[in-house]
């Protein structure tokens, strides 16, 4: 195996990892936990790129499915998927892919913004659905107490991806 993809695969790896941990660091805000993963998907984006932080995300999201306990609280299951808070889950995919796309210029704080709006659109569409409420309710109860703290960690990870990428190389 080369060198690069050993890197890769590690790079990879470590991004789970970190995720895995990061979902555990939560509490609950009504029928959604407040958990960290938003940190750890812009940043994959931002300093691994469009490839890789795909890959991360997409392995993190399988691991959960096939019922590793990597959600929230311990959870794991395809149920947590097709559940309240899957929506969430679901949007980190374009949350990352957004983050990925222009990681060295400033566009990138908007490109990551957006993403994560993408990610709360998401999230807020199957919860309303299956709570059966109306999208701005469910808006309000899934989405808004967590917007803040988003934007936030966007411009966080944004910063931290590009003190990393200074600081090791990542080919």
């Amino acid at each position: 195996m080369k060198k690069e993809h050993i890197r890769s695969i590690c790079q990879i790896s470590l991004i789970v990892a970190i995720m895995c941990v990061f979902a555990q660091l939560s509490f609950y805000i009504g029928p959604i936990p407040m958990t960290m993963q938003t940190l750890v998907v812009a940043f994959s984006g931002y300093l691994l790129g469009l490839k890789k932080s795909s890959v991360a995300i997409l392995v993190y999201i399988m691991l959960g499915a096939v019922g590793a306990p990597v959600f929230s609280a311990f959870n794991g299951g395809f149920h947590i998927l097709i559940g309240y808070t899957g929506g969430f889950i679901w949007g980190f995919i374009p949350y990352a892919i957004l983050c990925a796309i222009a990681p060295k210029k400033k566009i990138g704080i908007v490109l990551g913004l957006v993403g994560m709006l993408v990610c709360h659109m998401i999230g807020t569409v199957q919860y309303a659905l299956l709570s059966e409420t109306n999208i701005f309710v469910a808006f309000v109860v899934a989405s808004v107490p967590f917007l803040l703290k988003d934007v936030i960690f966007t411009i966080i990870a944004y910063f931290l991806a590009s003190k990393v990428r200074k600081t090791i190389k990542l080919s």
